[in-house]
């Protein structure tokens, strides 16, 4: 894992290193990416920049569904069957924004960060 986003130390156009002109900030440092999987509820909260909380799925069997008028269900994910992050992930069956679900009602489309937010909002497609 790269301990940072930034290269400090970068090189001359001779090819020599130069020091860096300052250390790496707490904030610059990189984390692993949380991939919520579908399974028994787990979820982990973490302390982040400004003293706030990011409460992350590690995984979730339930999907909270839009269906289009107006009201909201509660739906048990079947499986992943499409993600346009990365191809992996469909494969892996993790869930991130844009994912598209198998549920108990149909298919639907992910709308929410649940790696960061904790939850997994979706609207339903229409067939």
């Amino acid at each position: 894992m790269r301990k940072s986003v930034e290269n400090l130390a970068t090189s001359k156009i001779t090819g020599g290193r130069r020091k860096p002109l300052r250390i790496r900030r707490k904030y610059e440092t990189d984390r692993y990416p949380n991939e919520p999987i579908n399974g028994a509820q787990v979820t982990v909260t973490r302390r982040v920049r400004g003293n706030n909380k990011k409460t992350a799925l590690k995984s979730i069997d339930f999907v909270n569904l839009a269906t289009g008028e107006a009201k909201v269900k509660k739906s048990k994910i079947l499986k992943v069957l499409e993600n346009s992050t990365n191809n992996d992930y469909k494969r892996r069956g993790i869930i991130t924004k844009g994912a598209i679900l198998e549920t108990q009602e149909g298919r639907c489309k992910v709308i929410s960060k649940p790696g960061q937010n904790g939850i997994v909002n979706a609207i339903l497609l229409k067939e």
